[in-house]
This record gives C-alpha cells, structure tokens and sequence, in this order.
C-alpha cells in the first residue's frame, strides 16, 4: 500500500510544495510587516488610548461605586430625616391644632372683652355726656346770673364772680368743644375786669346805717354837754364802818362833782345860728332825712346819678343845719354822705348776650347729634 501510494500521487501531494514554498517565502514579509507594526506610533497611541480607557473606566466605576454608597447613605440619612420631619410635623400639627383651641377660646374672650368694652364705652360716653350737659347747665345759669346782676342790680363784682364761676367750671371739662366757649367767656370776663370797681352792696349799707343813725344824731339846737360822769350802776349804801374811809369820801366827791357840771352848761357857735324848729318837728325833719336817704338808695340800685347825688346833697345841708356839728356821730355821718356823693355809680354795665348766644349754640348742635 506504501508502493502504490508513492506510484500514484494525490493531488495534495502534488500541491504540498508549491504551498510551503508559498508559505516559506510569505513568512518573512509577516515577519517584517508585524516588526513594522510594533514599530507603528498610533499602536502607542492606540495603547494609551485603551489603557486612559481602562484608568477612566476604573476610575469611573470607583466613582460611580462611591457615589452609590454616598447616595445610599443620603437616602438613609434623608429617610431617618423624613422620619423626624414627619414626627415633627405630626407634633407641630397637634400643637397647632392645640393652639388654634387655645386661640379660639382666646377670640372667644377677647370678643366678650371686647362687647364689654363698646358697652362701657357707651356708659362712659353718656355718663360724660350728661356730666357735660350738668356742666353745661351750670356755666348757662351762672352767665345768667352775672346778667342780671349787671343789668337789673348793676353789681360789677357779683357778675365777676359768677362769670368765674361759669368758667372755672367748664374749665374742668376736658371735652375740646368747650374751648370756644371758654374763649367768650375769658373775653366777657376780661371786659368787666377792666370796668371800674363800685361796691354797690357796701355804699346800700352805709346809706342804711345813715338812715339807723338819723334817730340818733342831736341836733344843734337843744346840743346838751355830754355828761362824763356815769355813776355806778349799783350803789351800795355806806354802813357806819365805812363812813370814815378814804374811798367813801373820794366816791361822795365824785357825786357831787356830777352834780355841779350837769348845772351849768358852755355852749360855743362857731357858724351861723341854727335853724329854729318849733316843738315835735324835729322828728318830721328826720323822717324826712330817712326819705332822701330812701329815695338816695333807690337811685343807686337804679345807676341814676343825678337823683342819687341830689338827695345826697340836700341831706348833707339838712344836717350842716339842723344838727351839731361837734358830734362824733354827725361827724360820721357827714363824712359818709361827702364819699357816697363824690362816688360814680351810672357806669354803662355791658351785657352778655355773646356768651349766652354761644352757650344757646352749643346746645342746639349737641340737640342735633
């Protein structure tokens, strides 16, 4: 079988040289096209490339890995934080909702609170209101007196007073619509302070102590010395015993001392004679001094200046002449009627129609309201 495999070749064997010539003369030329390729300069490119691939690729999974376990343990942390987040909000909504009760109840008190107070401020307005209007009562009746007073009586002072009143009293109102008001009656005051001063009250008293005084005064011509001596009022009749004491015989002399001047009477005219009166007219000459003094009264309360000095005057020379002079009565008397005449009392009294015209308006706009 080797015989006749070496007589007949196969084709494969016929084949095999010019193959392994190839074969033998293709290797060199790998060879050196391989040798060429290791001595390429994009194999090194290629290399780097694929080992920065494989440094970025480990680096990015080391990354990526961190980043997993940073993110796993973010999320851990974040569901401990959601957590305490949630049982935060659950104790923060059960304090809110505990908090809106208290808030609720505290609506509740302040509305009370709060009714009460519109209720004690409508109290107070109207108790402030009627204290007002008693205030306001009063400033208008005291303006009212001080009216008649300078009108009806021509009493400076007492209107002065009165308008003092008014004003001291709605001074302690602390309402600022009184303010106008006060202003009127500041200038109504200020105007009567600036008028001159006439004590009508007083000069009505002397002229009614003048009229008392009239029964009193002697008259010039049965003008008896005044008697100094005033016995005891109780005498006590000397016993024997005291007979010869010293206070005896001075009393017994003093006695008769009295005795002796009550009989003999020194009478000096320094004027004219005094006017003669038949007997009981002096007593129609001071009903008739009591009369002028009257109708001098009269005329004062009415400011009638002329009537009043004319009285005045008449009486004044009714008692240079009937009436001693040298008494210490008439002295007075005299002395009072020369004041009284020389006075003026026909001062123009103003009126006060402003402040009553104010206080009227001011009612009228609270009557509105």
């Amino acid at each position: 079988m080797t015989d006749t495999v070496d007589q007949h070749p196969t084709p494969s064997q016929d084949t095999a040289p010019p193959i392994a010539e190839a074969v033998a003369s293709g290797t060199p030329e790998r060879r050196k096209s391989s040798y060429a390729a290791w001595k390429s300069p994009w194999l090194y490119v290629a290399l780097v490339a694929l080992g920065l691939a494989a440094w970025q690729w480990y680096e990015t999974r080391t990354r990526l890995a961190d980043t997993q376990q940073e993110l796993a343990r973010r999320l851990s942390e974040n569901d401990t934080v959601a957590h305490e987040s949630r049982t935060l909000s659950k104790q923060a909504q059960e304090q809110f909702a505990l908090l809106q009760g208290k808030l609720g109840a505290l609506e509740g008190k302040i509305a009370d609170s709060q009714s009460q107070q519109a209720a004690l401020e409508e109290l107070y307005q109207e108790v402030a209101r009627s204290r007002d209007d008693w205030a306001l009562a009063e400033v208008e009746q005291s303006v009212t007196l001080a009216s008649q007073q300078l009108q009806l009586a021509g009493n400076l002072q007492g209107a002065v007073l009165a308008l003092q009143t008014a004003e001291a009293r709605i001074a302690g109102s602390s309402r600022p619509q009184f303010i106008s008001l006060r202003k009127i009656l500041a200038s109504d005051l200020e105007r009567l302070r600036a008028l001159p001063q006439v004590d009508l009250p007083e000069m009505s008293l002397r002229l009614e102590s003048l009229i008392a005084a009239v029964d009193t005064m002697p008259l010039a011509v049965d003008g008896r010395p005044q008697n100094s001596f005033k016995p005891k009022d109780a005498f006590v009749e000397a016993s024997w015993e005291s007979l010869g004491t010293q206070a005896f015989w001075r009393q017994l002399a003093m006695e008769l001392w009295g005795e002796f001047r009550s009989l003999v009477r020194i009478q000096r005219f320094d004027r004219d004679e005094p006017a003669l009166l038949a007997p009981g007219q002096d007593f129609f000459l001071r009903e008739n001094l009591k009369l002028r003094l009257l109708n001098a009264r009269l005329a004062l309360l009415a400011h009638e200046q002329s009537v009043f000095r004319n009285e005045l005057k008449q009486t004044q020379l009714w008692v240079d002449r009937y009436f001693d002079a040298s008494d210490k009565s008439v002295q007075i008397a005299r002395e009072s009627l020369k004041q009284l005449s020389s006075t003026e009392i026909s001062i123009a009294m103003p009126n006060l129609n402003e402040s009553l015209s104010a206080i009227k308006n001011f009612k009228r706009g609270e009557e509105r309201k």
